[in-house]
């Protein structure tokens, strides 16, 4: 019966790859990659020849009962593009899968992003939370960010570079001007840490376009950070305002100030009551 391998493949530098997973990665009998012409690089470079199958957000469903069916005799190794399988990359649902099929599956340590930005950041690394891409509709960026701000924990994105001021922009209006930290291009030749506020942040950014890998950083909230209402609290408030005769512009725009809410949500909640 074989064992499932979770590989993590370098994110930048070919050198950021444990001797354990190229070994590994030459013995298994089959390497199921995200995109098996980046990861030829990649296994070319160490002179590893082992057989490869496509695994990707688009067949990875349908990949399921042949690789199953590989485990069966042998052992198969999971690698994406770069970094660590299942972690923003696919990987799950084959986890799940070979778990339940009764098949063993290892999860060797390497490389990732997530860390390195953390850790280089300057901002407290005791407790962080990792959220994986932003969100892309401007709805989910604001629910996602209303639900956190009272968290004390250093938050971590993920982020692409033609969308990087906006969603900082959009964190510094639900969250306030936080400290950041910019991560770009981590393990690569160009790699850059910009740290700061995110106002100072932003303004560096509009004026030198990010390319590459974005890793976004920001600070926890401060112990004067307000709670957000919930909402049986601030349906409460929006009908005693609403008997005392209050629009529901006037009652979204100022409870915005105080409840952790966007205006948005409230105006949607009053409409409907």
């Amino acid at each position: 019966m074989g064992t499932l391998y979770l590989v993590p493949t370098p994110i930048g530098n070919l050198e950021d790859i444990t001797i354990r997973a190229v070994r590994i990665l030459g013995e298994v009998a089959l390497i199921a990659a995200e995109d098996t012409r980046t990861s030829r690089i990649l296994l070319d470079h160490y002179d590893i020849s082992t057989p490869l199958t496509s695994y990707h957000e688009h067949n990875k469903l349908t990949k399921l009962d042949s690789i199953l069916s590989t485990l069966a005799d042998g052992d198969v190794a999971l690698i994406s593009d770069a970094g660590t399988p299942a972690i923003s990359d696919p990987g799950y649902e084959l986890v799940k899968a070979v778990i339940q099929a009764g098949y063993r599956v290892e999860a060797l340590p390497g490389a990732n992003a997530v860390l390195p930005a953390l850790t280089a950041s300057g901002l407290p690394t005791d407790t962080f939370l990792f959220l994986g891409f932003f969100p892309r509709k401007t709805g989910d960026q604001v629910a996602l960010l209303t639900d956190i701000a009272t968290l004390k924990h250093t938050l971590i994105f993920y982020e692409s570079p033609n969308r990087l001021v906006d969603t900082l922009g959009m964190i510094h209006q639900v969250l306030g001007n936080r400290a950041v930290a910019v991560a770009r291009e981590i393990s690569k030749k160009f790699e850059e840490f910009l740290r700061g506020d995110v106002e100072m942040v932003v303004a560096h950014f509009q004026t030198h376009s990010p390319r590459g890998e974005i890793v976004i950083v920001v600070g926890g909230a401060g112990d004067d950070a307000p709670r957000k209402w919930s909402e049986s609290q601030l349906r409460d408030e929006i009908a005693k305002r609403r008997a005392d005769g209050d629009s529901m512009k006037s009652i979204a725009h100022d409870l915005a100030e105080i409840s952790g809410w966007h205006k948005r949500d409230i105006y949607a909640l009053g409409v409907h009551e």
